[in-house]
């Protein structure tokens, strides 16, 4: 089984100031795992939310499986994420913090085969912190343009 699928989510590390990161997997029905081992996902307008004691992503869009049927899953559509009491507790505790918010970076397939998706506690950043970090790119850019001549 190939595990090529790695869906990313581009504008996080611009966006936000990335804190803490987790890994949780994903509850699925149906042709959506189908769906993501062909990478027709997309998790760049998602976010994460917590309901009761429970983290759902929600905005996350998984194309509608080219062979299914009448019963192929909703493209968009709230998504349970799974993961432990303790994290969940710890998530909880940070995003009750003004200006800390749930991010998903990665949508991957483990080992074994499962959706799993990489998300993160993250502030956003303000205009000169996001013109910052572009000099730093430029910067890291150019010194290893310099290192290969």
């Amino acid at each position: 089984m190939k595990n090529n699928v790695n869906i990313k989510n581009k504008k996080a590390s611009y966006e936000f100031e990335l804190i803490e990161k987790f890994t949780a997997g994903i509850q699925l029905v149906g042709t959506e795992i189908k769906s993501i081992r062909e990478s027709k996902a997309e998790i760049s307008s998602a976010f994460c939310q917590l309901v009761k004691g429970e983290l759902f992503i929600k905005n996350m869009y998984i194309s509608e499986y080219t062979f299914g049927n009448v019963n192929n899953h909703e493209p968009v559509r709230d998504r349970k994420l799974l993961l432990n009491k303790r994290e969940l507790y710890k998530l909880s505790k940070k995003t009750t913090e003004k200006g800390l918010s749930i991010i998903p970076l990665r949508l991957f397939l483990s080992k074994r085969g499962f959706a799993k998706i990489e998300i993160a506690i993250g502030r956003g950043k303000k205009l000169h912190d996001k013109r910052e970090s572009l000099k730093q790119k430029d910067a890291k850019r150019s010194i290893d343009r310099a290192m290969k001549d």
